[in-house]
């Protein structure tokens, strides 16, 4: 589990952490260096080389893995004396970091590592701890010293900190510890009970529930473009490198931190509004991916849908809720009274069921339909119904109750097996 909060480092630290960051952003890339140039030696035929460079490493070289490149650090250091300022655990970390994103797209098949430019490397990580850092409203992090910081609420009872990550915002300007605690107690998985809804995402409403209740989306960075534009207009006319050219890009990264900030305060609050109502939850699994590539994609990406549904699920798992996820495909387009196909396009924002006559809200028929699908799936997995021992021996008037109370139509009450 990780707790983030707020570092004060003065002037030397401050200093001590841009030029750490910077010495580590040149051992990924000369790693990456050596992995590419062993690649592209192997990459011609064995009887001719390449007509635009050849790469002359022998044929009898190991691949430079993880394990021999960690080994070369300290020959590197003697080479190169800066590289023992930086704490030896942080730099054999940036090391795995590189061979983490090597592996990650070895199995994915795309995507392969790129270099990083100045600024880009953003954060290093201390992997392990002897003692507890965190000593009143001070951190002690190794070869940085003590550095104040905003403990906002403390660590529990029965955790010990595990690693730091120190995270650089706004351009080198905000500085945040992410601590990663650990316990012995092992937490099992949340059943499904309770009371149940589904959640239907989009753009002109956020979110709509199958109970009818709906929140409206807040437009975060449409509502504060004009002011962004006029930022990045006045760092654009400021001469490039300039100090002030530096304090401009300062206060366009201070307002897209400001903006992200606003963002997840709402789903992390629209969240656990949500676990107030319910104690199981089911969402569409959206492509999140595909829709930041059609023509909405800038609402989508201000909506930012991966980011909630993710927070949800956490939020669920922290304090006790269901959270499972369906196959979104047609839930706007079927009738959750008798299922029935209604075809509609995006500009229809009434649903009305030409069979049935069922009349509501696009979104609070899609938000009704997802509820139907998430407790099949749990009544097909054999999840409902698991939670208690109480249950056993309950009167089938208890348990159609407990499906009505679950938003499921009349007609659907008798429906599970139980």
């Amino acid at each position: 589990m990780n707790y983030t909060y707020r570092i004060y480092p003065n002037v030397v630290q401050q200093t001590e952490l841009l030029s750490w960051l910077e010495t580590c952003r040149g051992v990924y890339n000369y790693a990456l260096r050596e992995l590419k140039d062993w690649i592209a030696s192997r990459k011609c035929s064995v009887d001719r080389c390449s007509l635009e460079k050849e790469y002359i490493i022998p044929a009898d070289e190991p691949f430079p893995s993880y394990h021999r490149q960690q080994n070369n650090l300290p020959k590197a250091k003697k080479q190169f004396p800066h590289l023992g300022k930086v704490h030896s655990q942080v730099l054999q970390n940036t090391i795995r970091r590189l061979h983490d994103t090597w592996e990650a797209f070895k199995k994915r098949g795309h995507g392969f590592p790129r270099f990083k430019k100045f600024g880009q490397f953003k954060s290093f990580l201390f992997p392990q701890f002897k003692h507890n850092p965190i000593n009143g409203f001070t951190i002690k992090l190794p070869k940085l010293g003590e550095i104040p910081m905003n403990l906002h609420r403390p660590i529990p009872d029965g955790f010990k900190v595990k690693q730091v990550r120190v995270l650089s915002r706004v351009r080198g300007t905000q500085w945040y510890v992410v601590v990663t605690i650990e316990s012995d107690i092992s937490v099992p998985d949340v059943p499904v009970h309770g009371r149940a809804i589904g959640i239907d995402l989009g753009l002109q409403r956020f979110l709509t529930a199958s109970d009818g209740s709906f929140q409206e989306r807040p437009k975060f960075f449409k509502s504060m473009q004009r002011k962004l534009k006029l930022l990045q207009r006045r760092a654009a006319r400021k001469q490039k490198g300039s100090q002030n050219w530096e304090k401009a890009q300062i206060e366009v990264a201070r307002m897209h931190h400001r903006i992200a900030n606003r963002r997840k305060d709402f789903h992390l609050k629209t969240a656990h509004q949500l676990c107030d109502r319910a104690q199981t939850i089911f969402a569409e699994d959206l492509n999140v991916t595909g829709l930041t590539r059609g023509m909405l994609r800038k609402d989508c990406v201000d909506a930012a849908f991966g980011q909630f549904l993710s927070l949800t699920e956490w939020v669920c798992w922290k304090r006790g809720v269901y959270f499972a996820k369906v196959n979104p495909n047609g839930t706007s387009q079927t009738c959750p009274s008798c299922l029935a196909t209604v075809s509609k396009g995006l500009e229809v924002r009434e649903h009305h069921c030409p069979e049935c006559g069922y009349r509501t809200h696009r979104d609070h028929a899609a938000a009704e339909m997802v509820l139907d699908r998430g407790l099949e799936n749990v009544v097909a997995q054999g999840l409902w119904g698991t939670e208690t021992a109480c249950q056993v021996g309950l009167s089938g008037v208890y348990d159609l109750d407990k499906w009505r109370g679950a938003g499921i139509p009349n007609r659907e009450a008798g429906k599970p097996a139980l």
